[in-house]
């Protein structure tokens, strides 16, 4: 597992964000598929359609662009079966592991101000109001209660990526300045050499 300090030995081609909701996963994406020219799908938008229902070719759609050549994408959905599909594709993960202070505070920021905006997400969903957050604490209903659940999935999971799928690089970015410094460093073009071909098979 690399750190932010390790230079990266080839430029990836297909990435995963991985990381506690808050972390910052789909920002990452967006700035990587700037800095490297990948196309970025955010995954979030795959599975739900309207009224927040899970959309019933979600797994065919990450099929079709994980089957591309170019991408970077949220790693989620696991338990929904986008770990047999993505992972084996992907040449790097990117691990958001902040200390939970820093992920608690950006979330609430982010709910809030989608709350009170109605700032519209994809497929015609915005943010519930805050009275229906505060009203229950369901992890299904609430995102700050899921986030609270799902706090330490990460740490947890990390152990067996390794062993399944030993191909795929890791760096892990322990803070926002981590990352900030790690991306600089891209722009900055430490990582020029040609990217690393894979057999399809794998």
């Amino acid at each position: 597992m690399l750190s932010a300090d390790d230079p990266l030995p080839f430029r990836p081609e297909r990435v995963l964000i991985a990381g506690v909701t808050g972390s910052g996963k789909t920002t990452l994406a967006r700035r990587l598929a700037n800095l490297w020219s990948l196309e970025h799908t955010e995954i979030d938008s795959l599975f739900h359609g309207p009224d927040w229902t899970p959309r019933p070719e979600f797994l065919d759609d990450v099929r079709a662009f994980a089957a591309t050549e170019r991408w970077v994408t949220e790693w989620q959905y696991t338990s929904k079966g986008t770990d047999q599909i993505m992972t084996p594709r992907a040449q790097l993960a990117i691990w958001l592991d902040y200390p939970y202070r820093v992920v608690r505070s950006r979330l609430i920021r982010r709910t809030l101000g989608r709350s009170i905006l109605r700032t519209e997400m994809y497929n015609g969903n915005v943010e519930k109001p805050i009275w229906k957050l505060l009203a229950t604490r369901d992890p299904e209903e609430n995102i700050l209660a899921w986030q609270t659940k799902t706090r330490g999935f990460w740490t947890e999971k990390m152990p067996g990526v390794r062993e399944r799928f030993p191909h795929l690089m890791i760096v892990r970015l322990r803070h926002p300045c981590e990352t900030e410094r790690w991306l600089r460093v891209q722009a900055e073009g430490a990582s020029t050499a040609p990217p690393k071909r894979r057999s399809r098979e794998t």
